[in-house]
């Protein structure tokens, strides 16, 4: 596959849910919202999935192929929602998947934080600055919603930042199915986390 066939199956995505596609994407209007995914190659931006109004972008682009035929193309897909309000009241965090034979490290500028769940325990990494307390990120997720992340077959990262939900998913295979279930997925994320 090449940049054009994955920009062509982007683009066939973001008919098929009827919102925007940009090659690029760019900065919002002066004094609109924070643009999601600035500079995010094959940007696809509004209604992503029912109750999910956000952005996505190619993640961890790569080189690939032979000598004569390289081309840059995406690893994972990464989505952002708006959601201010949320974000003021839900401390930062962040959760990224962990392989079992990663050496789990993480800055000292942030606190792991462990969970009731062993399995999401097993599967995850979830810090928060280490002047936030982490008590408050266990009462976010409910047994429910851990349980439910724990059983995505993908590997996965998320969290909230400056204003902005973000769900990062590794692609197994560039195909449309695929994008489209990473989008279903990033929804009902952020439509629990809401909740």
């Amino acid at each position: 596959m090449n940049a054009d066939e994955w920009a062509a199956i982007v683009q066939g995505v973001a008919t098929k849910r009827g919102v925007a596609y940009e090659p690029i994407g760019g900065l919002n209007p002066r004094g609109g919202p924070v643009a999601l995914c600035p500079g995010g190659t094959n940007r696809l931006t509004g209604q992503l999935a029912p109750e999910f109004w956000g952005a996505s972008c190619d993640a961890d682009e790569r080189q690939e192929g032979g000598l004569f035929s390289k081309t840059v193309l995406p690893r994972a897909v990464l989505a952002k929602a708006h959601m201010p309000d949320l974000a003021r009241v839900v401390p930062i965090f962040n959760v990224e998947s962990v392989e079992p034979e990663e050496r789990i490290e993480h800055a000292a500028s942030r606190r792991k934080v462990e969970f009731e769940s062993i399995d999401f325990n097993k599967r995850f990494l979830a810090t928060v600055p280490s002047d936030h307390d982490p008590v408050a990120l266990r009462e976010l997720f409910s047994p429910g919603f851990l349980d439910w992340v724990a059983r995505m077959h993908n590997e996965i990262d998320f969290g909230i930042t400056d204003r902005q939900l973000y769900f990062n998913w590794r692609l197994a295979d560039r195909s449309a199915d695929e994008y489209g279930n990473a989008l279903d997925n990033a929804g009902q994320l952020f439509k629990r986390l809401r909740a």
